[in-house]
């Protein structure tokens, strides 16, 4: 009655006399409330802190020092991030691009969506302040050594299965380690895990048994660190097996890596930390010490990689594991710091194993590899189902006159353009803002290769998309479906692991999220160095992606259950001319031809240039993806009822 009265004084029309009356009624029947009644409290304002950090992208780190500072803020305030962001969106951190454009890019997109719904936003700059509004989220600290730098990823997963804040050990009373412990009121905390001894020795030393455990040591005090933790954490199921996150670990404090803090990719983590993932940085080689522990007996790595594998696939019960991040190229492992192997070698035989232990990645690659707030983001509300209701039909083809009379493809070569990759949130969060306000976007067909799994840390940046999207925007899969794996090494002999098939768990998971986002095509499946797609393989892919699959090794063209399968052609130079001079090479011959290239972060404006150079061919047509692999179809199944 109470609310009914007030609400009906707020209604416009209610003379002023009469709102008067009802709220002076309103005021007796309060008094009769007994007292032992929950009374009725408008819900509180929504709060966002804004933590702008953009001074630490461009802070000194000339020395270790240096770096060390700056490393120990954003450790934290990631850290924090997850913790605060658990259950509701509550931090938002601005780190990336100049003066944090791209955070601001996207937060701008949601204070235009009001979302969260009426929320209050708070500026801060002070990360120990930040520290101390939130402090109820944490229970405690975790302390890490320097001089393991793998204990700083072990720190990370300790954050998040124990809401624990993480902190390099450092005495000195300018730390920030020394500020937790030993500052004033809402700056103290109990370390709850030492990942160090009390006076700084190094814990794990290589040698003997792994600390907490009887199990004797790998040799490496690096490798140990994530024996100890898969132990800990893993076969235990106290974190996530299902989410996992290869980012480097401390390394980079002590090596002039020539890098900004931002590429160590702490900023990603929040969301790691607030899904209680396990954070891990091994090298997939068997044949040389890494950089970062080049003492270590060899293969030490990468027998750790498959331990921690293994673990997480039992811990799932062999369901897919998502591995959030990429091979860090730029600091370890490869030819570019040191190594003997390329970065792309790398990056497959790391997809390679991963392959054979029903673990794929969201590929954060160097470059573009830095993301702030998924564990934000993650709360928003996606639709059940996206559809793409631009999709052609035989009536749309022959409208066009891409038939015959005979209803078959007119004696055309055409081509269609991949644009990826987008099998990573980093990229998809950096490179979309540019792309969707370019002018060009709408004026032709683009067959956008978004992998669905980027919905997991960046739901908002996906709905955008859709909902931001012309009807020349077309929406496909990227790299292999929901996540980069090799589909050759989901089937035996799976090399690295000889673990049974993974094919039903993959189908499971593509399936779900291809349904939500309407996808029906694979627009690239890596094959890399693992073996071709078997029959099974493949359709299980035609049952999930019915439209078209696109792969490299199958031959050019052809029909698996009523889905056509097409080899991709060469990828595009990233310029107009040459890349319109490879395609105009390419089609030249017996007509007609299926054709799709790959265009690695193209702007629609790129695409257009190229484009208006095809177009003086008039042999060549340039199609979107469903409407090439629609005529596919048609010419295939025609050929297949004639040879019949």
């Amino acid at each position: 009655m109470l609310r009914g009265l007030i609400a009906l004084s707020r209604v416009r029309f209610v003379s002023p006399v009469f709102r008067r009356n009802i709220m002076i009624l309103a005021s007796i029947c309060s008094l009769l409330v007994p007292r032992s009644s929950k009374a009725y409290h408008a819900p509180r304002q929504h709060t966002i802190v804004v933590l702008n950090l953009t001074r630490l992208d461009s802070a000194a780190v000339a020395t270790s020092e240096q770096r060390a500072v700056v490393w120990d803020q954003l450790m934290a305030a990631s850290a924090l991030q997850g913790l605060v962001n658990r259950s509701r969106p509550r931090l938002y951190m601005l780190l990336n691009g100049p003066n944090g454009k791209i955070d601001q890019y996207w937060l701008g997109k949601m204070l235009a969506k009001n979302w969260p719904k009426d929320a209050k936003y708070v500026h801060m700059t002070s990360v120990t302040d930040v520290i101390s509004r939130f402090k109820r989220s944490v229970r405690g600290l975790v302390v890490w050594d320097p001089s393991v730098p793998a204990t700083a990823n072990a720190a990370f997963t300790c954050a998040g299965v124990d809401s624990l804040l993480p902190v390099r050990y450092d005495r000195s009373k300018t730390s920030l380690f020394w500020r937790l412990t030993h500052g004033g009121e809402g700056q103290q905390f109990p370390v709850k895990v030492w990942l160090v001894r009390q006076n700084g020795q190094p814990l794990f030393t290589g040698s003997g048994t792994i600390p907490g455990t009887h199990t004797a040591s790998s040799g490496s005090a690096k490798c140990d660190v994530y024996l100890w933790a898969a132990d800990h954490f893993l076969a235990t199921h106290r974190c996530n097996p299902q989410l996992m996150g290869y980012y480097p670990d401390g390394y980079w404090i002590n090596h002039d890596t020539h890098l900004p803090v931002s590429r160590a990719l702490l900023s990603n983590r929040d969301y790691t930390v607030a899904n209680r993932g396990f954070c891990f940085d091994l090298s997939p080689w068997a044949d040389e010490e890494p950089i970062d522990d080049p003492k270590q007996p060899l293969g030490t790595d990468y027998n750790t990689l498959r331990v921690v594998l293994h673990d997480a696939y039992n811990a799932s019960g062999g369901k897919i594991t998502t591995v959030d991040g990429f091979t860090p190229w730029d600091e370890k492992y490869t030819k570019f710091t040191g190594g003997k192997h390329g970065g792309v070698a790398t990056e497959w035989r790391y997809a390679e194993i991963l392959s054979c232990y029903n673990a794929c990645m969201d590929a954060d690659a160097p470059g573009l590899d830095s993301m702030a707030n998924a564990s934000y983001y993650q709360h928003f509300p996606l639709r059940r189902k996206y559809a793409q209701s631009n999709l052609p039909s035989v009536a749309d083809l022959k409208e066009q006159g891409l038939l015959t009379a005979t209803g078959l493809p007119r004696p055309l070569h055409y081509v269609a353009v991949y644009m990826g990759d987008y099998d990573s949130s980093a990229w998809f969060y950096q490179m979309t803002p540019g792309f969707w306000d370019d002018p060009s976007r709408g004026k032709l067909p683009i067959g956008w290769g978004f992998n669905p799994n980027i919905a997991d840390r960046f739901p908002f940046g996906m709905e955008y998309v859709r909902t931001h999207a012309t009807a020349e925007d077309f929406f496909i899969s990227g790299d292999s479906g929901a996540g980069y794996l090799n589909p050759g090494y989901l089937v035996k002999p799976r090399k690295w692991s000889d673990l049974p098939s993974g094919l039903r768990s993959w189908e499971h998971r593509c399936s779900a999220y291809y349904r939500q986002w309407s996808l029906g095509i694979t627009g690239f499946v890596i094959d890399g160095n693992a073996p071709p797609m078997t029959d099974a393989v493949k359709r299980a892919y035609a049952r999930f992606s019915p439209d078209g699959v696109v792969a490299q090794k199958i031959p050019p063209l052809s029909l698996v259950d009523g889905t056509p399968f097409i080899r991709m052609s060469s990828d595009l130079p990233h310029d107009a001319g040459q890349a319109a001079g490879v395609i105009l090479g390419d089609n030249r011959g017996s007509a007609p031809s299926f054709k799709i290239y790959r265009a690695v972060l193209w702007s629609p404006s790129d695409l257009l240039n190229m484009a208006s150079r095809l177009s003086a061919d008039k042999e060549i047509r340039y199609v979107d993806p469903y409407t090439l692999f629609l005529l596919a179809k048609l010419e295939l199944e025609n050929s297949a009822n004639a040879a019949r």
